[in-house]
């Protein structure tokens, strides 16, 4: 499938022939969210605590005895029935992650770039690439001529003025190759791939 290529100032800079077996594959909505739940799950710090019966501070002695108070029996004032009790079954430290075939992953992205080129949704820029003085304010109008509220930007490896620049615009994001992602790809509206991000992805997914 043949694109055409653009620049930041939405200026055409030729054509690009893009890989049917990456960018043309049928996108498969399951598969895409598998890999979405496998990196949120990831993300989660799983730093929440609750503490038992054998955490809270209080006494150990039981609080009455046995029979013939005409109460309830109780072993324990730490017990989760009574103020200050320790908390059953609550939330404990741990890692939320889990592994996920490397085959899904690669088919989940896959399934996301072939999704954003069948909704027209797919840019290919000719560089993203800017000078050491350029202002935040310049490119916000060219994203702005260019139609674009929500993007990601792909790079073989981002540039690092242009994310400087864009750090400050919402819903704008820069990553290279290697952090391309299903989740960043379905979050933002408009995906858009320089030209050696297309070759570096076509490596990566070879």
């Amino acid at each position: 499938m043949k694109l055409p290529v653009i620049s930041l100032d939405n200026a055409a800079a030729g054509e690009i022939d893009l890989p049917e077996d990456v960018f043309g594959a049928a996108p498969r909505a399951d598969i895409m969210a598998r890999v979405v739940h496998w990196q949120l799950a990831k993300r989660r710090a799983g730093t929440h605590k609750a503490k038992g019966m054998g955490e809270v501070s209080g006494t150990t002695k039981k609080p009455y005895r046995q029979k013939g108070t005409g109460n309830a029996r109780q072993g324990s004032l730490r017990s989760p029935q009574f103020r200050k009790g320790g908390v059953v079954h609550g939330p404990v430290v741990r890692d939320h992650g889990y592994s996920l075939n490397k085959k899904v992953r690669r088919l989940g992205l896959i399934s996301a770039l072939s999704q954003k080129a069948a909704e027209g949704k797919l840019v290919v820029l000719d560089s993203a690439a800017l000078p050491a003085d350029a202002k935040t304010g310049a490119v916000a109008k060219q994203l702005k001529a260019l139609g674009w509220t929500s993007a990601l930007v792909v790079d073989a490896a981002a540039d690092e003025n242009f994310a400087r620049v864009i750090r400050n615009l919402p819903k704008v994001q820069v990553l290279p190759t290697v952090g391309a992602n299903v989740y960043d790809i379905l979050k933002h509206d408009v995906l858009a791939v320089t030209r050696a991000g297309v070759e570096a992805l076509k490596e990566r997914l070879a």
